[in-house]
């Protein structure tokens, strides 16, 4: 009878704790969004621009929480309306522009200082007015004055001017572009619910309507217009005034919500904007100085912000096209990653470290620890922000395994390292044994080599263009790592195969003459992202002395197998650039 009763009281203890516990977790659910709008009102204005001060936001973690849980002003119920439409990634199956509103704090302008002191070599091309960071002219700003002056024009303007920079590209059908305006995309900005869609402000009095009371294409958000705008043979336009847009969103818009992404060795972020634009975040993890250690294997190196923003510049200048924009961002970890981020186990990392920085590591395979956190000062760090390509519901793009694929092994070596004739069984194994994939690889590698980039394990194309279209420039975040060392085995895929575009071997050679030196138009073309200096000028002169390398390699092959063998014509005619014949 003892024990029955003994049993009973049991379960009504079980009972009453398992009910308290549940009222706290509501009571904590609740919580949250009653402070939020207690401090709202006592505000009146929850959009303070003050300086962020982390220990006493160490103290109320759990009311900064409160941002993430309870949904934003801006943010609409049918969120995922546009996310279809957008996506960044180096493997297939990984799916997942307002101003920003906070000012520069007293930190960051420090270490804005301390980089331009590190950077005395740049200030002879900036203008005698300086101006402040957040003023910087973007890559489309010709009137911002930091210039190399050749014969009265910039360095830039004068190689954009050249002809080789307006080959015109063959007649455009429907069978070239990724997208069929009419009918392929429909974008409904009122029935996305949120109004403040098109530009920054949310001036709807800008927007344009078509007679049916469709948005026109030109109104479009301008990351969506960079969508529309490519097509077989680029990504974006030599002149496309999009780009400039672009460029400015992802270092205006404001973000909205910030998510990790899977599968990679390091940690890179998904940034959400107003617009619904998406692009990926990489943050700064080496200062510009520091060069990648000699014991470091080539998988294991870091991913470089500033690696992915001049890769962009330099595949421009080159005139590839095929990198999508990036633009670097002073992002502050706390309002525009922690407050807004719905992934808890990207929050779960954020600690105050013993210098009282806002810190966080995230999850991934390497270099995701307290040990290699990710620190700001106080809360302020630099990132490449990279846009998005299309979603790949809309937009297929298959991934190719690198014929030049590296072992990815300590002792290892892969088949093209140990036969010197692996080039001719490449050119008999589809798609290189006709048209001009073969050449795109033989771009690939030349602009490989010119960053120093060893980590091009596979490739991607958009799958709408079969075997006729160009190669996509994804992830370049190792390429300047060391500027004292040129690695010659990224180049063996040109010495083995002999092989190269007309355009590309002509543009190369011009980028070695004075008027046109490449470190000069790179130095020129970074100078105009918000994180200027981007590369120091050992990693700038290095490119130079790759180029003369590059060069040389294609002199030997021309003298070995003669210039109509090596040099593959493309510059006659509307239609041989991408549809050449068999490769000899």
């Amino acid at each position: 009878m003892i024990k029955m009763i003994l049993f009973r009281k049991f379960r009504v203890l079980i009972l009453m704790v398992f009910l308290v516990a549940c009222t706290m977790h509501i009571m904590i659910d609740l919580l949250p969004k009653l402070e939020k709008r207690a401090a709202g009102a006592d505000s009146g204005d929850g959009g303070c621009q003050c300086a962020h001060h982390p220990a006493g936001e160490a103290q109320g973690w759990g009311k900064q929480r409160a941002r993430s849980a309870a949904a934003e002003a801006g943010w609409p119920n049918n969120k995922h309306t546009l996310r279809i439409l957008q996506d960044f990634s180096n493997e297939p199956s990984s799916n997942l522009t307002s101003h920003s509103l906070e000012k520069i704090t007293a930190a960051a302008a420090a270490a804005a200082a301390a980089a331009a002191d590190r950077a005395e070599s740049f200030r002879r091309m900036r203008p005698s007015a300086g101006k402040a960071d957040d003023h910087k002219p973007l890559i489309g700003d010709a009137s911002g004055g930091r210039t190399v002056p050749v014969h009265g024009v910039s360095r830039l303007s004068a190689l954009f001017e050249h002809p080789l920079y307006k080959v015109d590209l063959p007649p455009l059908t429907d069978d070239d572009t990724l997208f069929n305006v009419n009918t392929d995309i429909r974008f409904y900005p009122r029935a996305a619910g949120n109004q403040g869609w098109h530009n920054a402000e949310g001036n709807e009095e800008e927007d344009e309507f078509s007679p049916t009371g469709e948005v026109t294409a030109e109104s479009y958000p301008n990351w969506l217009r960079f969508h529309i705008g490519i097509n077989r043979y680029e990504l974006y336009s030599r002149h496309s005034p999009v780009l400039d847009a672009l460029l400015k969103d992802l270092v205006t818009q404001r973000v909205t919500s910030v998510a990790m992404k899977s599968g990679g060795t390091q940690l890179k972020l998904i940034m959400t904007f107003q617009n619904y634009g998406q692009a990926l975040f990489k943050p700064m993890k080496q200062t510009r100085e520091q060069e990648t250690p000699p014991d470091f294997f080539y998988f294991s190196d870091f991913e470089r912000h500033n690696a992915e923003i001049a890769a962009f510049h330099l595949d421009r200048i080159l005139d590839f096209r095929r990198v999508p924009p990036v633009a670097g961002r002073l992002v502050n970890m706390t309002r525009e990653i922690r407050d807004v981020t719905r992934d808890k186990k990207l929050w779960r990392t954020f600690f105050i470290s013993p210098a009282n920085n806002v810190c966080f590591y995230g999850e991934c395979s390497y270099y995701c620890s307290t040990e290699h956190a990710l620190c700001g000062k106080p809360d302020q760090i630099e990132g490449s922000l990279a846009a998005f390509l299309p979603d790949l519901n809309l937009a297929k793009r298959k991934t190719w395994r690198n014929p030049w694929r590296r072992s990815y092994h300590k002792r290892k070596k892969a088949e093209w390292e140990v036969d010197p004739d692996y080039c001719d069984e490449v050119k008999q194994t589809p798609p290189y044994d006709r048209g001009t994939r073969l050449l795109d690889i033989m771009d690939m590698t030349i602009f490989d080599f010119l960053m120093g980039n060893m980590d091009r394990h596979h490739y991607e194309t958009f799958e709408k263009f079969g075997n006729d279209t160009f190669i996509i420039h994804l992830d370049n975040g190792r390429g300047f790592g060391k500027h004292s060392h040129d690695e010659l085995s990224i180049l063996v895929p040109l010495s083995q195969c002999c092989r190269v575009r007309k355009s590309t071997y002509l543009r190369l050679q011009l980028l070695a003459k004075e008027d046109y030196q490449l470190s000069s138009l790179m130095e020129e073309s970074l100078l105009r992202d918000r994180l200027s200096p981007v590369l120091i000028q050992r990693h700038l002169q290095a490119m130079d002395r790759r180029l003369r390398l590059v060069l040389q390699v294609l002199a030997g092959c021309i003298e070995k197998e003669g210039y109509v063998n090596v040099v593959e014509e493309d510059l006659v005619g509307d239609t041989t650039t991408h549809r050449s014949p068999g490769h000899r």
